[in-house]
């Protein structure tokens, strides 16, 4: 990780001083989260992001720069925060920045007489650029085997382990037949799949809605299967809007899934850290070496910029490898005498 930092020499407006108000971080941060989730209408997951930045950025001038008032905080506490940070990834501390950046600038137009620290600050976070972790389709195909050899194993269909089986079928399944997220997945409702019209309605990111079709007839299979199995049980079940749904009759949660994927790979052993998201990895990566064009790819997928996708146009090694016996121009070149 490179960290790169200079400052910019104040101007006269910058050294005026004002007679204004203590800003008080724990109160200017509470009234920052209202104006992200009443004014802004940022997703959940977004604000508990910035909430948990920002209460490690107030407890660390708190207690380690004795700051409690926004307007102490100068350009020399910043990097010393940053400094701080040094324990998290690259992609984390630049996040943890960017959160507090927000926070201030979001001050700095209430109260045009406070002074950003950050105005100083020219902060360089080089985060390392990584390929997304992919399977291939064999690999797919033993997660998926070893969860229908186990539904074939289940002797008693009427138990709730049956149950549970076709959920986690249904959930790799789609999965890895739509691209979801892991969030967009567990926030489906059940009027969101529509098994008739062979689509599902997704929420994600900003509260963007997208229809997905469903055009394969065993993900189809699988889904019908599952909630036709789900409205057999008792009906403090049956009655839940979640589409996917636990044992205590909740929604599943992003967590469950996340063990549910791990210990499924651990079973078919497959030996790559495998989560929810590189299903969305995986399905982008073979429909593209299948040759649909990238910009269907990044409708599905609900990416609001082309370049998100893009990280997907990198060629696997397995295919490279293919690619280059297969067709590469020197197989057909004659030097013989």
């Amino acid at each position: 990780m490179f960290l790169y930092y200079s400052l910019v020499q104040p101007t006269p407006i910058m050294m005026m001083k004002h007679p204004s108000p203590i800003l008080h971080l724990a109160t200017t941060t509470e009234r920052f989260l209202f104006h992200c989730r009443y004014e802004k209408n940022l997703n959940e997951k977004t604000i508990k992001a910035y909430s948990t930045d920002l209460e490690q950025f107030k407890n660390y001038m708190n207690e380690s720069l004795n700051i409690k008032d926004l307007r102490k905080i100068r350009p020399d506490s910043m990097k010393h925060y940053l400094k701080s940070l040094s324990e998290f990834q690259p992609k984390t501390i630049k996040r943890k920045m960017a959160s507090v950046k927000a926070m201030l600038n979001f001050v700095e137009m209430e109260d045009e007489s406070f002074y950003n620290p950050m105005r100083r600050l020219r902060i360089q976070i080089k985060v390392p650029f990584l390929l997304p972790d992919v399977m291939n389709a064999d690999e797919v195909a033993s997660l998926l085997r070893e969860l229908y050899q186990e539904k074939k194993l289940c002797r008693r269909k009427e138990d709730y382990k049956y149950f549970e089986i076709l959920r986690h079928i249904a959930i790799v399944e789609l999965l890895f037949g739509t691209g979801l997220r892991v969030s967009e997945l567990c926030s489906l409702s059940v009027t969101d799949v529509d098994l008739k019209s062979c689509f599902v309605k997704v929420y994600g990111k900003g509260s963007k809605e997208r229809i997905v079709q469903i055009c394969q007839p065993a993900i189809l299979e699988a889904l019908s299967e599952y909630r036709e199995q789900f409205q057999k049980l008792p009906e403090k079940y049956s009655k839940n809007i979640n589409f996917f749904v636990n044992r205590l009759n909740g929604g599943i949660s992003p967590q469950s899934v996340r063990v549910l994927v791990k210990k499924l790979a651990d079973k078919a052993g497959i030996n790559k850290h495998i989560t929810p998201h590189t299903f969305r990895h995986t399905f982008a990566t073979l429909l593209l070496e299948e040759g649909v064009d990238i910009k269907y790819i990044q409708t599905i997928l609900g990416h609001s910029s082309l370049s998100t996708t893009q990280i997907y146009t990198h060629v696997s090694s397995t295919r490279q490898k293919e690619i280059l016996r297969d067709y590469h121009p020197r197989r057909n070149l004659d030097v013989s005498f």
